[in-house]
Order: structure tokens, then sequence, then C-alpha cells
């Protein structure tokens, strides 16, 4: 006899209650109530989990007795389908892009230097993982990415939503080589058939001329004094950004008057030695007070954790006016233009600009003989900012005896 809703309510007694087709419910014992589904696959006699009464009612007991009995005529064992399934979701559970993605940016680390990593998980972090962090990769379509990157291109960084595209198919890519996921949907999406056309133009560098005004400027700029700081080393260094920013300060030896950036946060992957003018160590001492008790020199004030962010700097010149007509990248280029034209040796620079020497022989020669160059070279730089700072017009250029 099948049963019913009534007569299911009314059980009492321990056993296997059927249905017919295989389908019963077994009451135990102790009260429990499950449902199972008896089959026969390749000879073997099998059961079949269908869920626990009353949360799976008679009507849904049946329906997915029912499903099971389908994969059997079909010729499939519903046992192991079931099983198959759990360890797809559990796969998939331990495979979302976020947690792929973390494990790819590990894998990569090495391979970065300076503020790299930072940058890239940053852009992960604010413009793809709210929307596809969550998601197993394996259900991420081509629709989804581009989505989000046209998101991004359309509050004007065409740059950042070509930056973060390129990411996204290179975790695709890393986890079809890992065997994360079987193959790689990313692989036709190309920048240029899905990104409009957009000028790329050099970083904005200061003209020689404002440059007076502009240390003026930032001598009396009334935002966040950590900010003020950073940028004051930056010009003073002519460091990249990320150095500046990601900067510790276990890396300063400010008796020495040394700063020494690891390896692993420089650009070209090595250590890289910066000699600090005494208006470079006033600044960071300035900056003590601040964050001596921290690990960064320039935490940012929301996270202090975390470095101050990319954009900072950048904000900070605008506030200033020189929103479009300076970035905190083309200080470097400032440098380099009036230390060049100031007849300093061309090799000194390069080297204070950490542009690394391909040739081994020269490199070694670089690296032996060109660091107390490079200190009277930076200190002839902050003299010179604190001379037409104040005023006094271009500097005299440096006597080759110098």
């Amino acid at each position: 006899m099948k049963l019913s809703d009534a007569k299911l309510r009314s059980l009492s007694q321990p056993g296997k209650h059927f249905d017919g087709a295989g389908l019963y419910l077994e009451l135990t014992a102790a009260g429990g109530r499950y449902w199972r589904l008896k089959y026969r696959y390749a000879g073997k006699e099998n059961r079949l989990a269908l869920g626990v009464y009353p949360a799976v009612g008679l009507k849904d007991a049946r329906e997915r007795a029912t499903e099971a009995r389908k994969l059997l005529a079909a010729g499939t064992d519903p046992g192991a389908e079931r099983k198959a399934a759990k360890a797809q979701a559990a796969h998939d559970a331990a495979n979302t892009l976020q947690t792929v993605a973390a494990e790819w940016m590990h894998h990569q680390a090495g391979r970065w230097g300076g503020g790299t990593a930072e940058s890239i998980r940053r852009s992960l972090e604010m413009h793809v993982f709210p929307r596809l962090g969550t998601r197993p990769l394996a259900s991420i379509r081509p629709s989804d990415v581009q989505t989000v990157v046209k998101a991004v291109e359309a509050t004007g960084a065409g740059d950042t939503a070509s930056r973060v595209l390129q990411r996204v198919k290179a975790i695709f890519r890393w986890a079809v080589t890992h065997e994360r996921i079987e193959s790689n949907p990313m692989l036709d999406l190309v920048p240029g058939e899905l990104l409009k056309p957009r000028d790329v133009t050099n970083r904005a560098a200061l003209p020689e001329r404002e440059l007076p005004d502009f240390l003026r400027k930032l001598g009396t700029y009334e935002g966040d004094p950590t900010v003020k700081h950073a940028l004051q080393l930056l010009v003073l260094t002519a460091a990249r950004p990320g150095e500046v920013r990601g900067a510790r300060w276990a890396e300063f030896d400010l008796a020495g008057a040394q700063w020494v950036i690891p390896a692993e946060r420089m650009k070209m992957g090595a250590e890289h030695r910066v000699p600090l003018s005494r208006q470079a160590v006033a600044v960071l001492q300035a900056q003590q007070p601040l964050s001596g008790h921290r690990d960064l020199v320039f935490p940012s004030p929301h996270y202090p954790g975390k470095p101050i962010s990319e954009n900072t700097f950048n904000s900070a010149l605008a506030r200033m006016g020189y929103k479009g007509m300076a970035t905190a990248h083309g200080f470097r280029a400032v440098f380099s233009t009036i230390a060049n034209e100031a007849d300093w040796n061309g090799d000194v620079i390069e080297r204070q600009l950490a542009h690394i020497e391909r040739n081994k022989v020269r490199a070694a020669y670089h690296r032996s003989t060109y660091n107390a160059e490079r200190v009277r070279l930076m200190q002839w730089w902050a003299d010179l900012l604190d001379q037409r700072r104040d005023g006094a017009g271009k500097a005299r250029v440096r006597q080759a005896s110098a």
C-alpha cells in the first residue's frame, strides 16, 4: 500500500515503510525519518538518500525518486551522479575568482617589484571582487567580465579598464595551467576589440619654469602632513611613487643618510640604495612623530596598515592647482632633465633613477663607483630645490671637478 500524508504523520513502528517502485521511508528506533530509494545498477543493489521527513514531504520525495529513475533509464547511476555533483560543488566553493586570484598573486609575487603587487591587488578588490569575487571561476562567462571592464571604462579610466581585463585574463590562464578549470573562456576578450581607442600620452612632468612656485606651494600645503612629507621625499629622491608610498622605517638609516629599498619592492627586482640629502633626512624626521611607531612611513589615514593610495599624490597635486600639468611620476623626468642640463654624468643620473644597466660589466662598475657621486648629486639636487623655492634662479652648472 502506498504511503499517504496522514499515514506518514501517524507512523510509530521502526522499520522500512514502502511507497512503491523502490521508494520508502525508514523510521529508526531513535525517531529519525529518512527517505531512501532502493535501486539496482550494474547488477548490484544500491540505496540513494533523498532527504529527511518532514523537511522533504511525500510529494518531493516522489519527485526526487522519479528524477533518479530517469537517470537509471539513461544508463547513469544516480548515486554516482550525486557524489560527482557534491564533488563539483566542493571544487567550485574552493575555486572562486577571489580565492584563485589570491593564489595567482602569491605565485607571481616574486616576479613583481615595487608597488606592482599592491596595485594589482587593489584594482581587483575595487573593480572585480565586488561583482565576481565569490563566484566559482567555472561559472563566470566572458559577458560577466565585459560588464565589469565596461563599468571601469565608463568612469573615464580607460587605462585601468585595460589593465583589469589583462589581469582577469591572466588569472584564468593560470587557473587552466593549474587545473582549476578545464578551459579558458576569456581567450577571445581582446582589449582593442572591447574597449574604445584612447590617446596614449606620457605622464605629465612639471615644466621647469613652474618649479619655484610649486615648491613654495608644497612648503605651505595645508592638507594631510603625511601626504605633504611623502611628496617632498618623492621630489628630493627622484624615486618612483610606489617606492615612496610603500616605504618602511626599517629601510632607512637616517644617521647614515641612506635609504635601502629591498629588491622585492623595486620595479627591476634589484636592491636600490638611495643617498639622502640633509633635506630628505629632515623630512623623514618631521614624519617620525606621525608614523614612527608604525611599519609604514606613509600610512593611509583611513587604513593605517596600508600605504597611502596610488591616487593620493596626484589628488594632492590637483588640489595645489597642477591637475593635468604634473603627475607624481613626472618628477623623475624633472630631476633627470635638470641634472643632465647641469652636466652631471648621465650614468650617475640613470643609476639614481634605478634604471638598471643590462651590461653586466658596466653594472658592476656602477655599483662600485657611483655611490659617492650620487651622494653629491642628491645633495646638489636638494640645495638646488631650496634655491629655486627661495627665488635664487637657476643653479650654476656643476663644475666637472666637483
